[in-house]
């Protein structure tokens, strides 16, 4: 057993984030810093998302996934120019061996229409495709709104932690590529203990996470898999590819599944991410000289991550539609699979 691995997932509580004196936000850092750096995965209290928030972005997932089918697929993601939209059951591939038994709906950054960002045509930006169901626009991007807005002041934690003036991040998601995805796991009488989402570790920043019953679980350095279920009045954390990336791995991206449950389960994770063509490298203070961590812009690494991974855009690149971004790392080369050997 290494001093890094882990057995559990701690609990922090970020109310000092919200407070004037600047020694109880610095005690918050510290503590985002340790997690971050040991685990990668942490649960948060103490944040300021209402309940009714919560509450109503379940309605409105509940709404969507219990029309027919039909219906589902007219906000079909492969139809959509910004990648978002319904994801159908077996759209995404992160094992191989089988697809994935869920079903989603990805709600992205309000970005409009008119905006130059996207009139040049860049990807995973544009406006949300949303479904004609009374209040689910209304419901939906207000959990958006507050949830991002929980992940600029938890941006400002992870700047202290890391030794910056904790504004140092304010201005890098203007317009992100940040998705919202609702998730729903039908039930299923015949699961069994295996995973229901391939491993893999998150694109982004950080996500933020939301979930409403067992079975997520998190690759420890043994490359054994430790449960995180829910706490209620918390929301899971975890670290992803460009905090690690920033870091050099100082902070690492935690790879993480989800095992097949009998259970319906709701989830709702939002990726946090910095504008499209923010360049991501390593911080000064954390730059080896080495060539493990090269410097790449975010969007381009999410949206090379996702043509690995969407069935509709893996056959957008075998007919030559669309290439991969120069340089593009494979899928699930950070955090502990390179430590583990474990194969996702």
């Amino acid at each position: 057993m290494t001093e890094e691995t882990f057995t559990s997932i701690p609990v922090i509580d970020i109310a000092g984030l919200y407070a004037d004196d600047k020694a109880e936000r610095q005690k918050v850092a510290a503590a985002l810093q340790h997690a971050a750096s040991k685990i990668g995965f942490f649960y948060i209290s103490g944040h300021r998302v209402a309940p009714e928030l919560i509450g109503n972005v379940r309605e409105a997932a509940k709404d969507f996934f219990a029309q027919p089918f039909e219906r589902k697929m007219e906000r079909y993601i492969g139809a959509s120019a910004s990648h978002k939209g319904f994801v159908p059951e077996g759209e995404e591939i992160y094992n191989k061996s089988r697809p994935d038994h869920k079903e989603a709906f990805d709600i992205g950054f309000e970005v409009p229409a008119d905006h130059p960002l996207v009139q040049s045509g860049t990807p995973l930006l544009g406006p949300n495709d949303w479904p004609e169901i009374p209040g689910f626009r209304e419901k939906a991007s207000a959990y958006y709104a507050a949830v991002f807005d929980l992940g600029r002041v938890l941006f400002r934690g992870f700047a202290l932690a890391l030794g910056l003036d904790e504004n140092a991040f304010d201005d890098v998601a203007q317009f992100p590529p940040s998705k919202l995805r609702m998730i729903h796991y039908p039930y299923d009488g015949e699961a069994q203990d295996a995973p229901g989402i391939g491993a893999h570790t998150d694109y982004e920043c950080f996500t933020i996470l939301l979930a409403d019953k067992p079975g997520l679980e998190v690759l420890n350095d043994n490359g054994e898999w430790i449960d995180a279920p829910p706490i209620p009045g918390t929301f899971v954390v975890n670290i992803g590819d460009m905090l690690e990336m920033m870091t050099a791995g100082a902070f690492v991206a935690t790879a993480h599944r989800v095992r097949s449950v009998k259970e319906e389960r709701y989830s709702f994770p939002l990726f946090y991410a910095c504008d499209y063509h923010h360049e991501i490298r390593p911080l000064p203070a954390f730059e080896k000289g080495d060539t493990e961590y090269e410097a790449v812009k975010i969007g381009d690494h999410m949206w090379a991550q996702a043509m690995q991974t969407y069935s509709y855009l893996i056959a957008k690149r075998e007919r030559g539609e669309i290439a991969l971004p120069e340089d593009t790392r494979r899928t699930n080369t950070f955090g502990h699979f390179s430590k583990t050997g474990v194969t996702p």
